[in-house]
């Protein structure tokens, strides 16, 4: 009998994909998980196995635009399925889908006990969710995954590689880019699903970064889809300010490796 698996956040490119991938019967959330008696309503119906919390406001711009709104969903609503899955005693497992934007900036790569200090809203949020689950959750397997860069089609253009071949692909012959020059990890969608598969599979638990490890520069990102649409791009030469690469060891050990590359991530795109 397959593990039946909620999931929230399903229409987003990771959810979609981890659906895709993962051998599990997938009973979707659809309601706002901000809203406690939908929650209530959908795990007392479909008796769950394990939990794949991905629901969240993402994109920086948009965070900023209602942080009231950020706080109420990537906390709050994390808050309402956590006090769900301490009623529900038959839910063995909840992977809580976090982010590499709870750390800061570093020249190196980031373990999972690095200090957490956010630049962003986004990342403040998850860092609150974060400690909530640590604190109700000792007594429950769960897995937070700090999920570095990535992307893949569908993906708002709030995000910089939709941002990136949006201006490549207009009409302008020459592209000009500025704000570029930073460092960058980006995963595959299939290694984190694949990730989040060895992590139940292990009934794994506490912390994981799930990212390739791989340094790659955006401004590289943007000369390289450039090629493919035969457009003349001028990047600004600013000095690289910013490094947020993971030190994916803790990972490793469980057997996990990254199997894709950013060439494989952008002709997924292209």
């Amino acid at each position: 009998m397959k593990i039946k698996c909620g999931i929230t956040g399903h229409t987003g490119v990771l959810g979609r994909r981890i659906i895709k991938k993962l051998p599990f019967k997938f009973i979707k959330f659809k309601g706002d998980i901000t809203k406690k008696n939908q929650l209530k309503n959908w795990f007392k119906k479909n008796k769950l196995d394990i939990i794949i919390h991905l629901a969240a406001i993402v994109p920086t711009d948009v965070v900023k635009k209602n942080i009231q709104r950020a706080y109420k969903v990537n906390f709050g609503g994390t808050k309402n399925i956590v006090d769900e899955i301490l009623k529900n005693s038959q839910i063995k497992w909840f992977f809580f889908s976090s982010t590499s934007h709870v750390y800061d900036f570093s020249n190196k790569k980031i373990s999972e006990n690095y200090k957490l200090l956010p630049k962003t809203i986004y990342g403040s949020t998850k860092v609150k969710a974060e400690k909530y689950i640590i604190k109700k959750l000792r007594k429950k397997r769960f897995c937070i995954g700090r999920i570095f860069s990535f992307t893949g089609k569908g993906q708002s253009e709030n995000f910089v590689i939709p941002t990136i071949i949006k201006k490549i692909k207009s009409k302008k012959r020459i592209i000009e880019f500025s704000n570029l020059e930073h460092f960058r990890d980006f995963v595959s969608l299939n290694d984190i699903a694949n990730a989040i598969l060895y992590l139940c599979k292990k009934n794994s638990y506490g912390i994981f970064n799930i990212g390739n490890g791989k340094k790659i520069l955006l401004s590289d990102v943007a000369r390289r889809l450039s090629k493919k649409q035969n457009k003349k791009i001028i990047i600004s030469k600013n000095k690289i300010t910013t490094s947020l690469i993971a030190n994916n060891s803790k990972l490793k050990k469980l057997g996990w490796t990254p199997k894709s590359n950013i060439n494989d991530i952008l002709k997924e795109l292209t």
